[in-house]
């Protein structure tokens, strides 16, 4: 009998990149809270990008504040087998210094970013500014949607940030998000489907606060998963019953 087991690396992996702790009174956090920083390698014929990159260095007053602990980028890369020279594209859904601090050890990579964030991120007070503009980095500035390569698209998702995108990569079982920080958690996210669903079937008037426009763009891709910078859980459609 034929096996069905593959050797094929999958086309999405979470890396895990460390940790921080969000104070208490931070989005809305009663309490303090321990967040994951995850990036995401998507594999295709095409090459290999990497969305979101780490926790940055270089700024002790944002370390005093959220206490960071760190995996190096080129660890995790080494991890699942990839050489940080192996990578052809970085996509960073913001640039705060927990999505692009490992963006300096990739300065030969293309970084795709809305333009909008990029000016807000020169503007200052904004994030760690060396992880932004650095010897040799490439920005490819986006102004609204783009294809990476086929069936890998960018797609705005303001909201926490105003020029903050998310990724959208097509598999043979269906679309993988890469939502980034669109929404903090899986359960956040969801509650804001549920709520935007709502306002279709006019149980509500209108779409509530945090259930913006572009739910509805993410959702035309029929995703079968959604993933996120900050929660180890997977947001997934209910079953058509």
């Amino acid at each position: 009998m034929a096996s069905t087991r593959t050797d094929r690396p999958p086309a999405v992996r979470r890396l895990d990149l460390g940790y921080f702790v969000r104070p208490a009174g931070e989005a809305g956090n009663p309490e303090p809270r321990v967040e994951p920083v995850l990036a995401y390698l998507v594999r295709r014929p095409e090459g290999l990008l990497l969305f979101d990159t780490g926790l940055g260095e270089g700024d002790p007053e944002a370390d005093a504040h959220y206490r960071p602990v760190r995996r190096p980028l080129a660890a995790a890369l080494t991890a699942a087998g990839v050489a940080p020279g192996d990578l052809d594209v970085v996509v960073n859904c913001h640039l705060h210094f927990d999505h692009c601090g490992g963006n300096p050890l990739l300065a030969w990579v293309p970084v795709w970013v809305q333009a909008a964030e990029l000016a807000e991120a020169r503007a200052g007070g904004y994030t760690i500014d060396a992880l932004v503009d650095f010897p040799g980095v490439r920005h490819q500035e986006l102004d609204g949607e783009a294809e990476v390569w086929p069936g890998v698209r960018v797609v705005p998702t303001p909201g926490h940030t105003a020029g903050h995108q998310s990724l959208v990569v097509a598999g043979p079982d269906g679309c993988t998000v890469l939502a980034g920080q669109a929404h903090d958690t899986a359960s956040a996210y969801g509650a804001a489907v549920l709520a935007r669903r709502a306002a279709r079937e006019g149980v509500v008037g209108a779409p509530l606060p945090g259930c913006p426009a572009w739910l509805d763009r993410l959702a035309a891709f029929g995703p079968r998963r959604v993933l996120f910078a900050h929660d180890h859980a997977v947001w997934e459609p209910a079953e058509a019953g």
